[in-house]
């Protein structure tokens, strides 16, 4: 794995964003390096889809700053040249690839349609080919409608979409959990062969410490909307400070596990 640079792709400073009374993400910071890899982990409620979700451009935050390449993107845009150069900086990787794409469209025209609305002059059919080679899928993939793919290949496809307008930054919100584990392995292995290609920055968004330990250089542990641990992964888990975090570890079902006990705990946090 290339050792990620001094360069910040992403800067996020005191991010806040409440619904009501709930303060969903609550002065959360945090930087991913170029051809770094970022986990923010959490159980469900802790904030972290919000914060990805404001950081991707699909919710406003009520206060902070979120720099991309050194570039605010708190000022509002305008111009439709504008917004997709915005659009571009940062792409996001649903659970569910099919929320990203059309059943009744086949995937070449899919990948062909995003390169129109970013890049129209170039040769699309060249970089379509490109792209499913680079998620491997292979050219004759690019006739094929997304309700004729398994699960694994749908979310290559989806990879393959955001990578086509060459993002600063790809934010991967669960982007595993719903496939296989024999899949998972082959869509991380992907992700890390993708790393090991481009400047890109990867921020996964999980509940899965496996995942995170697998795939990413440094994480930052949530919960009600606040960071309460962060620092370099293998550091984090090998020897974690936060009581949180060490519940979230013992909640990993193995021999012995007590998920009576795990309960009993996360109630007297």
């Amino acid at each position: 794995m290339p050792e990620p640079t001094d360069v910040k792709v992403l800067e996020v400073s005191g991010l806040r964003r409440s619904f009501g009374a709930v303060r969903a993400v609550d002065d959360v910071s945090f930087a991913v390096p170029e051809g770094g890899s970022l986990g923010i982990v959490g159980e469900s409620g802790s904030g972290k889809t919000t914060a990805a979700r404001i950081i991707v451009g699909l919710e406003r935050a009520d206060a902070g700053e979120i720099r991309v390449r050194g570039r605010s993107r708190t000022p509002r845009v305008r111009g439709r040249a504008q917004r997709l150069a915005r659009a571009r900086e940062v792409q996001m990787v649903f659970q569910d690839p099919d929320l990203s794409l059309d059943p009744r469209t086949s995937v070449g025209a899919v990948l062909r349609e995003t390169l129109r609305l970013y890049f129209p002059h170039i040769d699309h059919g060249r970089r379509v080919r490109e792209l499913l080679d680079q998620v491997g899928l292979g050219s004759r993939a690019a006739e094929a409608l997304p309700r004729r793919l398994s699960g694994g290949q749908r979310q290559r496809v989806a990879i393959a979409r955001a990578l086509a307008v060459e993002p600063a930054v790809l934010v991967l919100d669960e982007a595993v959990a719903a496939l296989d584990v024999s899949v998972q392995a082959q869509i991380l292995n992907l992700l890390a062969d993708i790393r090991e290609r481009t400047p890109i920055g990867y921020l996964f968004i999980t509940h899965d410490l496996g995942v995170v330990r697998c795939v990413t250089d440094d994480v930052i542990v949530m919960r009600r909307g606040r960071v309460v641990e962060a620092g370099a992964t293998a550091d984090v888990l090998g020897g974690p400070r936060h009581p949180y975090t060490r519940l979230l570890m013992d909640s990993v079902p193995r021999p012995g596990w007590d998920p009576e006990r795990i309960a009993a705990a996360r109630r007297a946090l």
